[in-house]
């Protein structure tokens, strides 16, 4: 008898670092792909075989009808999130409204539905951070809040999770060739090969998944090779 592949969930796997983890662990796991650009999902779903979920990640109802139509989870990557450059001054309460649904709220609430599978497979949950948690920048008052919030989410939950066997892991990637980083840096100041490259998170990911099930990696830090604050 063959044994059922493990399933992995990926968050924000319409591009960016989301798809290259999806494509990652599609060599291993079932994937389930989720965001909310069809076209998008529909290619990272041709290249890993995996099973669309289109959605808003801010619709609950939603969010809890499709985790109760699956019956396995071994792996989940809160990889979607948004950024805009706003400072305190600027930033208004719809602001942090927005940035706090989809990089806290959306990822705690699908973990609460994703729980009852995550505990039965001893499963492993990923919290993509930021390096804006340690190396916070100027002007990106919101956003590094968000990623504060998400770190703290995940310490508590790897504590509260523990009598479960619940591996939990913030991976903190510093400024990654993306098309939401591209939207933060003027065209003339954007020099892709200074970035962390998606595919080099998405190893960081495969490193957390594959570690030995006597241990958990519990924060890793993915930086660029030089130090782009020191430049």
């Amino acid at each position: 008898m063959s044994v059922a592949r493990p399933t992995a969930l990926v968050t924000g796997a319409s591009g960016g670092m989301g798809a290259e983890i999806a494509r990652d662990l599609s060599r291993t796991h079932r994937v389930i792909l989720v965001g909310r650009n069809a076209e998008r999902l529909a290619a990272v779903a041709a290249d890993t075989d995996g099973e669309i979920w289109q959605l808003d990640l801010t619709d609950e109802a939603t969010l809890a009808a499709r985790m109760a139509s699956i019956d396995r989870l071994d792996v989940i990557v809160h990889a979607a999130a948004i950024a805009q450059s706003l400072r305190v001054d600027a930033a208004v309460p719809a602001d942090w409204a927005a940035h706090f649904a989809i990089n806290v709220t959306a990822p705690a609430t699908l973990t609460r539905f994703a729980l009852p599978l995550l505990r039965a497979a001893r499963g492993t949950v990923i919290f993509i951070g930021s390096g804006a948690g340690t190396q916070p920048a100027a002007g990106s008052a919101v956003y590094t809040a968000s990623k504060h919030a998400l770190r703290g989410l995940a310490d508590v939950l790897r504590i509260d999770e523990e009598p479960h066997f619940l591996r939990v892991t913030t991976v903190a990637p510093g400024q990654t060739d993306t098309e939401m980083l591209r939207g933060l840096i003027p065209a003339e100041a954007y020099h892709p090969e200074n970035y962390v490259q998606p595919s080099s998170v998405a190893r960081a990911v495969r490193f957390v998944v594959d570690a030995p099930a006597d241990v958990q990696l519990t924060d890793v830090a993915v930086r660029p090779r030089r130090e782009l604050h020191r430049i």
